[in-house]
């Protein structure tokens, strides 16, 4: 893959659904499906990834390097042979937690503001 491609600054920021697709990996391999519940359970049903618009970022995040197709399954037993399981890349891991820095400082930004600071008090 490119450098350019590879490059964390890039890639940022990232758009917020995907986002919550590399936190919602993040924990371990999740199929698609999973996924959706996940981010939906996580933002109390503010962010709702449809199939569609799923599958085509995750397309997207596989060409960057973000997440890759996993071999690590459930038991048979527990598992539908028919799902596709991703898994955060190390590349991936670099972009999320690069992501999450800048976030932070956003808000710690916020928070040291002088009006917000004011404005809570009231």
């Amino acid at each position: 893959m490119p450098d350019k491609l590879r490059s964390v600054d890039r890639l940022l920021p990232l758009k917020p659904k995907v986002l919550h697709i590399l936190l919602a990996v993040a924990d371990g391999p999740r199929h698609g499906y999973s996924i959706m519940q996940e981010v939906a359970e996580r933002t109390d049903g503010h962010v709702r990834l449809w199939p569609a618009a799923l599958y085509g970022l995750l397309r997207e995040l596989e060409k960057t390097d973000l997440i890759v197709e996993s071999d690590n399954r459930p038991a048979a037993d527990e598992d539908d042979e028919r799902r596709r399981y991703f898994a955060l890349t190390p590349h991936g891991k670099r972009v999320l937690d690069a992501e999450v820095r800048r976030l932070e400082a956003i808000v710690h930004h916020a928070r040291s503001s002088r009006a917000l600071r004011k404005a809570y008090r009231t």
